[in-house]
């Protein structure tokens, strides 16, 4: 085999991208069958409140087909959680497919309205009788676990999930009780809503003949939806549902989890025997789609003289809402793994607590616990160089894992494989003019305005969805199919695969057919989530296809009277060396007499390690304090990732992930009035990033191959969200601790909320 163009390390063109840039993508909404009915789900108003509901005149109604409560699907599951502590188990509440007589956040679903047209839905909707009784909420974590706060859950006195301890207290109690210096911080990581560009979106279909469903759904897995919904939810065996996921316009870990509207599909499509299909409009999505982050955390670290880190202690207090998603209680405690970061030191203590409150579920969003671990450890370590007067860098290199030190096991035994972090940080800081800011800050200044210039180094784990399979099979006309059980939400896995089948095989991308999202031609799948398509999908699909070509070689070493050993596999030919004589794939595959097992292979892999991808992010930025304005004016960034398949795949996931940390980090917050209403549930009160809100990012990397993962890999799908909002806030503080010594912001650090800093200090020292 000869190396080509388009393999791996190419910055080959997304092949998908042609259609769906000429409107040509096929997503679940524009699947329409015309016979299709249509679905509305009648929400709670009240955060918590009792209820009685009477749906008899809406039944009624001209075009109205069913209308199903909690009575008509009470023999049905709840929404599993699939995460327990190990060594202390909790028992999780029952979530209901719809609430029986009591909701507990605004949102709720209490009735699921099928109607022939979508005027006929919505005026059932409003003919539905709701006599609303409401009972006092918990809101806020903090308050919700204060004596005689309102009880989310009987069950569950003081709201708490559970409270557990991860690391050895003993241990960072002893390094406390040495320390030279004790850093503290007491920081919120704001609740935020994913605004995805495609809603979801669900079209059930029924065969009674066959007794059988078939659901198309804008999901980031299909076989794992489809067993959850049937063998959780709908109790039926998995053969009676086939689940196809077309086109997805982004996911971000939200669109992972079963939802409540599937299974109700799947009942009204049998019991109707007819087609039902549910889109959710942007306000559905604010209220009725887990949410991400909303951690309150106390942290500390204690110092020794010369800036080395002893010891770290971590309060943390996640809210998880009011029902448990799908692993909602994992984000905290899985991420608190992740807060020793880059760091070499051993004592470490963290205690974590899951709390309910009436607000929306809370599960993974982009990085699930990584971003809110690395945001904690890179704010304490500026912190750390404040308390100490060493500079952010400095304190940094002081205390990074050398790699030397390579396999290194951190304290929450999280093993690190590969990686030179003082490399990236040096990287970063000559490429973002690091020595030169002195220089851009006498300039700003002589404007009236503020800077600011900011690092965090980071190291997140992923890859670890387990066991990934890929079919890969020669087609009759010489191209090849993958068959494969992730889902691209906007990745670009078709081109990443195509790059890892060229590799072995010789093909462009043009002859390379992915096949995900439908749990008929696809016999097992994970999804995608956590990183983990190309760590652990891509050396599927490598090996895979290698074992192909090998067995392409025994039909070619036939056909062409001479050894396998003599034989390569070039630009979908196979060639006897050095010569002019070929056989082509088509005629491979067409060949009389070939074993059709001979033409496909599978291969399997599990990631059961994790990749340890790695970088950092400097970032500068502009602030005016008259107005509180910050203008993002720099942002590098230089990530280890292994190896890069393809960098402008790996660029654009980057570029994303950054984006929204951004986001997170100076505007986006969910926020919840005392009553529990969200008062942010439209995009007039919560605001996204637009492109003007970043800066032209500067994106480079210092890879150093992971040992642990055949291709050599880190996952990169989330790093840019996990590195970004520690390094925008601590620009921040940056700026305004050189001029104010303000040494506190919590994000979203708004205009509002800086220029409120400003005057609280100048109030102060007018005192």
């Amino acid at each position: 085999m000869t190396t080509t163009k388009f393999g791996v390390g190419q910055s080959v063109l997304r092949k998908e991208d042609d259609p769906l840039i000429r409107g040509k993508g096929r997503y679940t909404d524009d699947h329409a069958p015309a016979s299709a009915a249509t679905a509305l789900m009648l929400r709670s108003p009240h955060a918590h409140a009792s209820f009685k509901l009477d749906a008899s005149a809406a039944r009624s109604l001209p075009g109205v087909l069913a209308i199903l409560t909690a009575e008509d699907v009470a023999d049905l599951g709840g929404l599993p959680c699939l995460f327990n502590l190990p060594d202390k188990p909790f028992t999780a509440p029952h979530y209901p497919i719809l609430a029986a007589g009591e909701v507990r956040h605004v949102g709720d679903a209490v009735a699921f309205v099928v109607a022939d047209t979508l005027a006929h839905a919505r005026d059932a909707l409003e003919a539905i009788t709701v006599e609303w009784s409401p009972l006092p909420a918990a809101i806020g974590s903090a308050k919700a676990i204060e004596p005689g706060a309102p009880q989310v859950w009987p069950d569950h006195p003081g709201n708490l999930l559970f409270d557990a301890s991860i690391g050895d207290k003993a241990a960072a109690d002893a390094a406390f009780a040495k320390a030279h210096a004790v850093a503290e911080i007491r920081i919120v990581n704001p609740r935020v809503v994913t605004n995805y560009m495609e809603p979801r979106a669900a079209v059930c279909e029924y065969d009674a003949k066959r007794d059988h469903l078939t659901l198309t759904v804008g999901s980031q897995g299909s076989h794992r939806l489809r067993d959850i919904l049937c063998q959780n939810v709908l109790k039926i065996p998995t053969d009676k549902m086939r689940v196809i996921c077309p086109d997805v316009g982004g996911g971000f870990g939200t669109k992972l989890f079963p939802y409540r509207e599937y299974a109700l599909l799947a009942v009204a499509a049998k019991k109707l025997r007819k087609t039902v299909k549910w889109t959710a409009d942007r306000s559905d999505h604010f209220i009725g789609d887990a949410q991400g982050r909303d951690n309150l955390t106390t942290a500390r670290m204690a110092l020794a003289e010369d800036g080395r880190f002893l010891g770290m202690d971590v309060d943390l207090i996640s809210d998880v809402g009011a029902y448990l998603s799908t692993f909602g209680p994992y984000i905290a405690y899985g991420g608190a793994g992740m807060l020793p970061g880059l760091y070499d030191f051993q004592a470490f203590h963290c205690r974590v607590r899951n709390v309910f409150t009436n607000t929306v579920p809370v599960d993974a969003y982009r990085g699930a616990g990584r971003p809110e671990a690395a945001y904690v450890i890179e704010r304490l370590v500026d912190a750390c160089a404040r308390k100490l007067g060493m500079a952010p860098d400095a304190i940094r290199r002081k205390n990074f894992i050398a790699p030397k030190a390579m396999p290194y096991r951190t304290a929450t035994g999280k093993v690190y494989d590969s990686g030179d972090f003082a490399a990236h940080l040096k990287q970063a800081m000559e490429t973002a003019g690091w020595k030169e800011f002195p220089k851009r800050l006498k300039a700003a200044k002589k404007d009236g305005l503020l800077r600011g210039i900011g690092l965090a180094s980071y190291v997140e784990i992923c890859g670890t969805m387990g066991e990934e399979t890929a079919k890969v099979a020669l087609d009759p006309d010489g191209g090849v199919t993958v068959f494969i059980g992730t889902q691209s939400s906007g990745q670009g896995h078709q081109t990443a695969y195509a790059q890892i089948i060229a590799d072995q095989l010789g093909l462009s991308p043009e002859r390379v057919r992915v096949l995900q999202g439908d749990t008929d031609q696809i016999a097992t799948g994970l999804g995608t989530g956590g990183s983990a398509s190309i760590p652990s999908g891509g050396v599927g699909v490598q090996r895979a296809a290698r074992t192909l070509g090998d067995k392409l070689r025994d039909i070619a070493a036939d056909a062409l009277e001479t050894s396998v050993a003599d034989l390569e596999i070039a630009d979908g030919l196979v060639r006897i060396a050095g010569t002019d004589r070929t056989i082509s794939f088509a005629d491979l595959a067409k060949r009389p007499g070939v074993d059709p097992a001979k033409l496909n292979a599978s291969a399997t892999f599990s990631s059961a390690d994790g990749t340890y991808p790695n970088g950092t992010h400097a970032v500068e930025m502009e602030l005016d304090p008259a107005t509180g304005k910050i203008k993002v004016v720099n942002y590098v960034i230089v990530d280890d990732f292994g190896v890069t398949l393809n960098p402008l795949l790996l660029a654009g996931q980057v570029h994303g992930g950054t984006m929204q940390g951004i986001g997170q980090a100076l505007m986006e917050s969910a926020v919840y009035d005392a009553d529990g209403q969200l008062v942010t549930a439209t995009f007039m009160d919560y605001a996204v990033p637009r492109a003007s809100d970043g800066a032209p990012i500067s994106f480079a990397t210092h890879n150093v191959p992971c040992t642990t993962n055949p291709l050599g890999v880190k996952g990169a799908g989330e790093a840019g969200a996990i590195g970004s909002c520690p390094a925008v806030v601590n620009a921040i503080i940056d700026a305004l601790w050189r001029e104010y010594k303000i040494d506190h912001i919590d994000m979203p650090a708004t205009p509002e909320r800086v220029w409120m800093a400003i005057r609280e200090h100048e109030r102060q020292h007018r005192l």
